[in-house]
């Protein structure tokens, strides 16, 4: 069985991880990156709009 993950990227450092949708705040709550600590809404650090489609569905 495949696990399902949202993918991430820092818009500011670039860096790039996947977390399970679970483990991760609202797509509307603020998300720190854990290299540069930059903060945004966590929607900003979504890869592609699928991603951000999975965060919203698991959810919600």
């Amino acid at each position: 069985m495949d696990e399902t993950f949202v993918r991430l990227i820092c818009p500011g450092c670039q860096t790039t991880w996947k977390r399970p949708p679970g483990e991760l705040p609202t797509h509307d709550h603020d998300f720190a990156c854990h290299d540069c600590e930059t903060e945004r809404r966590l929607s900003e650090f979504t890869r592609t709009d699928h991603d951000l489609a999975v965060l919203k569905q698991f959810q919600g």
